[in-house]
């Protein structure tokens, strides 16, 4: 399929699932990208609230069938605990297994050599590049082959998440990109999770609405955003690792 085909699929579709309504739109995009694409439809997930409610919607698409979903995720190093035995859970509770992407740990090395453990602390700059070795590089190896990039992204998330569209062409991956839960408020996500038994990381019970890397992440103060915690000593426009909105 050429650029300009990715570009007139996505606004062909964005248009078909939003004119369905947040609930019936999410369905609809999720049994699409399931049953038309199968693993070539991929899954980026941090296992968020909101990714694993796409996981369990994704399972439901596949009839339970878990040989027809693909959910990967990104281990940067820097996790906390919770995350690890979240995994763990996912797989025994939702019945699919993620796929865990590593940074290559020569470029980890470097970049810890030149910079220090915690340069992301320093500046935009050398933050940005940490994101980069720990996360963009391992997501472009775990997209090759996909036509489909699925995430859990939602606009009122953040400022940086605005004008997304629940299907869009990618630019900088070249790839045709689903945001099944666009439209879905923070408190459509919880409700889903609570009715539906689904596993989700302990430390959203501690005051973590989004969770990240361990040293870039800490619990948010009543009253402030959801994404306050990440990145929490940069200025909110450029709360962004890049996987979604490049730095």
């Amino acid at each position: 399929m050429t650029t300009e085909e990715k570009i007139a699929l996505a606004a062909s579709k964005n248009a078909e699932f939003m004119a369905l309504g947040r609930q019936q739109g999410t369905r609809a995009a999720i049994l699409w990208a399931v049953s038309e694409y199968g693993r070539r439809a991929a899954l980026s997930s941090s296992l968020s609230l909101e990714d694993q409610s796409v996981t369990h919607l994704m399972m439901q698409a596949a009839g339970g069938d878990s040989s027809s979903v693909r959910v990967f995720t990104l281990d940067t190093g820097r996790q906390f605990p919770e995350t690890y035995e979240l995994i763990d859970r996912t797989e025994h509770a939702l019945g699919v297994r993620p796929e865990v992407f590593f940074p290559d740990f020569a470029k980890v090395q470097e970049m810890v050599r030149e910079h220090g453990i915690n340069l992301f602390y320093d500046s935009v700059e050398l933050r940005h590049l940490c994101c980069s070795v720990r996360k963009i590089e391992p997501l472009k190896r775990a997209l090759k082959g996909a036509e489909v990039w699925i995430t859990g992204l939602r606009r009122s998330q953040s400022v940086t998440r605005t004008a997304m569209q629940m299907v869009e062409y990618d630019a900088d991956d070249a790839i045709i990109k689903l945001n099944p839960l666009l439209l879905w408020s923070e408190e459509d996500v919880r409700e889903y999770v609570k009715l539906n038994g689904i596993p989700y990381n302990k430390l959203h019970d501690k005051g973590f609405p989004s969770i990240g890397c361990q040293p870039c992440t800490r619990a948010v103060k009543p009253g402030e955003d959801l994404r306050a915690g990440r990145w929490w000593w940069e200025n909110p426009d450029s709360r962004e690792c890049g996987l979604h909105v490049r730095a």
